[in-house]
């Protein structure tokens, strides 16, 4: 199961009940935070979820509205007394930006250890869950970032008796590793099914609509994505300032075909984002408009 929640939807400046861009993934004791904009550490309080665990913080390009509440979370992982290494994914410079801010969070307990992204897209794999990173189009360089978890086919344990593989030994084989017993070598593949439907949360923000966002989002569980302006006549100034419309994000989903899109990332300007949907969900049905603390757990398919 992975447990997704939308901490914060703003852009720009936090609105009274409306905390700058954030978003935090659970999965299997591992926690994953994307971007870390003002009012992070109150919404993952108002969640009723902790710091310490945070294992990957991934940050999609170098706004303050994106990054400005990184420095008091690290303070506060400090505090936990959290000695962990954690990790941290952004654009190149990401070291010297991180290290700028820790100016005011000098002295913290565990290391970080940095990974900069350079190309148009980027995979970083971790022991359970990997992290694609792809390249969007913002007027500073940003990245959306993919969570997916793989998952292995059944094990059949009919085919293992068969064998005469020892009980002991089968879960070994279901990790994927190879057992050598008796002088016979067994491979997963002797006793595994195919491999079955893992799970995909694609995260795309301040960006025009490009390519990479469909091929990224394509078949998601969940496809999160900026609705910057939802108001008919803001067309212009997201061109301007290179960001997306509703309509926009809708045309993506629709290529994409996640099986749900939240929208987020709203202007200061937006304060009823729901009261645009009704042109989003006529080109993509199942669209919501994302609001702090939206949150949902995504389980394998039978």
């Amino acid at each position: 199961m992975l447990d997704v929640c939308l901490l914060g939807t703003g852009g720009m400046m936090p609105l009274p009940r409306r905390w700058l861009t954030s978003l935090m993934c659970r999965y299997n004791g591992s926690n994953i935070l994307i971007d870390c904009g003002e009012g992070t550490q109150v919404a993952i309080k108002q969640k009723g979820w902790t710091f310490k665990p945070i294992d990957v913080i991934c940050i999609t390009h170098y706004h303050a509205d994106h990054i400005s509440g990184l420095p008091g979370l690290l303070l506060t992982m400090g505090n936990a007394e959290r000695t962990e290494p954690l990790t941290m994914i952004g654009p190149k410079g990401l070291e010297r930006v991180v290290n700028s801010l820790r100016t005011i969070a000098p002295e913290l307990p565990f290391e970080i250890h940095f990974i900069e992204l350079n190309d148009n897209a980027q995979t970083i794999q971790f022991e359970e869950y990997r992290i694609n990173a792809f390249k969007v189009k913002h007027n500073v360089t940003c990245y959306g970032y993919s969570i997916e978890i793989d998952r292995s086919g059944k094990f059949d344990a009919e085919k293992a008796k068969k064998l005469d593989i020892p009980i002991n030994k089968w879960s070994v084989l279901q990790k994927g590793e190879t057992v050598e017993w008796e002088g016979n070598l067994y491979t997963p593949d002797m006793v595994m099914g195919a491999p079955r439907k893992g799970l995909k949360v694609t995260y795309s923000t301040d960006t025009r609509p490009v390519d990479s966002i469909v091929t990224a989002a394509a078949g998601a569980d969940l496809f999160i994505c900026e609705g910057m302006y939802g108001e008919p006549d803001k067309e212009a100034k997201a061109i301007e300032h290179k960001h997306m419309t509703f309509k926009e994000a809708a045309t993506i989903a629709k290529t994409a075909a996640p099986k749900e899109m939240w929208l987020t990332h709203y202007s200061p300007s937006l304060v009823k984002p729901w009261l645009y949907m009704d042109e989003v969900t006529e080109i993509f049905p199942n669209a919501k408009a994302g609001k702090d603390g939206m949150s949902v757990d995504l389980r394998f398919e039978d």
